[in-house]
């Protein structure tokens, strides 16, 4: 079923009403859940945002640990990109194997760094608390 949104139509409208009526069929929720984010994702690389909103139900797919494993990458890589622009700010040229150690960083760690990085005052306090935060 995920599949059908890649399939060529003349009425693409048609197409993802059917799918999404299949897809509300399919008895067990977490099949249904993560049928529905297959769904939305292929259909996102051929049809509209407000066409697929409009037809596969937002809430169904949000509740699936698809998206919401997509969803904490992207905070992961959100709270990545804020760390890295604190730290080219505060120190300049960073070592790579600095910015490595922060990439290794889970998201709550790396929110921990931002807010750290208001009290490190120097290289050796930045190396100090990522060595502290990185061997658990």
């Amino acid at each position: 079923m995920p599949l059908a949104p890649l399939c060529r139509t003349e009425s693409p409208q048609e197409l993802l009403s059917q799918v999404a009526t299949v897809v509300a069929t399919i008895a067990d929720r977490e099949t249904r859940q993560n049928t529905a984010a297959y769904t939305e994702i292929l259909a996102g690389l051929r049809f509209e945002k407000d066409l697929i909103r409009q037809l596969l139900s937002e809430d169904m797919m949000q509740e699936s640990v698809i998206y919401q494993d997509i969803l904490q990458k992207g905070k992961q890589q959100e709270a990545f990109s804020l760390c890295t622009s604190l730290l080219s700010e505060r120190f300049g040229d960073v070592d790579e194997s600095i910015y490595q150690k922060v990439q290794a960083l889970q998201t709550d760690k790396l929110e921990s760094l931002c807010r750290a990085l208001l009290r490190i005052s120097g290289m050796d306090d930045l190396i100090a608390w990522l060595e502290q935060n990185t061997s658990s």
